[in-house]
């Protein structure tokens, strides 16, 4: 099979394209073969050298494909079976730049009946993140689907962004009204696409009085990209009992906060990281995303506020290349053609 690997941490030049055997699943492992790999900035982060600990890895959190073959004692698939995979590159080293990857069973997920190769390559990281943000608050639900948020304010920051465009797509499936910030009106553009109802340009106005116009007891959650630029305004718009999800360090790796105006409005700090994230959020969250994309409130494209940049395998450089400049839109890796 054809992989991409790296042997070193450094550039995007350490990647290179490599004729590797088939990988044989073990017991509780399924085989699958990639049509599709999505790109995340943890992966050229990885890459960078955030983490390694092996000789040789092949990148990729998320994917999308076809079971291969099943390992023994794997129930619930069937070769065939189309799948979206989730954490594929987390705690060991194949991931989804390749033709083919094993994965434990329990991170490969049926891709549902209409939902493309392209879309259940953009889950994962993006989706699974966005649910536990928005699932993790003090007073809120512990699961997500139609109704779940009624009644509820969501801000999310950043909302041109990958996380950011699945928190909303989610927030409104669930019935949330959702405000979100971005930095210019093509971002504006697409955080509308993705159902955001009040759109907030924070470079060109007072935010915290245009969010709090819009919400004047202020909103239930925030989900937060960028702490160390954005806490100030959070603990401003956020009401009392209400939570702020953070998941990135956008801007700064440190952020001070006033203890007397966050504890006086009884605000709870959610910090999140996917990979770390207990066994039974992590399934609750893949269940509720697959019901969401089953449902056709999860998509992408340029209608859901969400482009598609394709890159074929072997440019899986530029790949990495583009998300690490910011390139707005989801990229993912062309690795079959279906």
């Amino acid at each position: 099979m054809r992989a991409v690997v790296y042997t070193e941490t450094g550039p995007s030049s350490v990647l290179s394209l490599v004729e590797r055997p088939t990988p044989e699943p073990g017991p509780g492992e399924v085989r699958v073969r990639l049509v599709r790999s999505g790109v995340n900035p943890t992966d050229w982060k990885f890459r960078a050298g955030m983490s390694q600990g092996y000789d040789e890895v092949v990148p990729g959190q998320d994917g999308a494909g076809i079971v291969a073959a099943l390992g023994e004692g794997v129930r619930g698939l069937a070769v065939g079976d189309r799948v979206w995979l989730v954490l594929a590159q987390y705690g060991r080293a194949g991931g989804t730049a390749a033709e083919l990857t094993v994965q434990p069973a329990e991170q490969v997920i049926p891709l549902p009946d209409g939902a493309d190769f392209d879309l259940g390559a953009s889950l994962g990281v993006p989706a699974v993140t966005a649910h536990r943000a928005l699932t993790g608050a003090q007073d809120g639900p512990t699961r997500l689907g139609p109704g779940t948020l009624a009644g509820r304010v969501v801000l999310v920051a950043g909302g041109a962004g990958a996380v950011g465009n699945a928190a909303i797509q989610l927030a409104r499936w669930s019935g949330a009204t959702v405000v979100t910030t971005v930095s210019s009106d093509e971002k504006a553009a697409l955080a509308t696409a993705a159902g955001a109802q009040h759109v907030v340009n924070y470079r060109t106005g007072d935010t915290a009085r245009e969010v709090l116009a819009i919400a004047p007891d202020g909103v239930d959650i925030a989900v937060e990209v960028a702490p160390a630029q954005n806490n100030a305004l959070d603990v401003e718009v956020v009401r009392n009992h209400g939570t702020i999800s953070i998941y990135a360090n956008n801007g700064g790796e440190t952020f001070p906060i006033e203890i007397r105006p966050t504890f006086s409005r009884n605000l709870r700090y959610q910090f999140l990281l996917l990979y770390t994230l207990d066994r039974d959020l992590l399934r609750a969250a893949t269940e509720d995303v697959s019901a969401a994309v089953a449902a056709g409130a999860l998509r992408v494209g340029e209608a859901a506020g969400m482009p598609l940049h394709h890159f074929a395998l072997e440019d899986t450089a530029a790949a990495h290349d583009a998300v690490e400049a910011g390139l707005v839109g989801k990229v993912l890796i062309d690795v079959a053609s279906s």
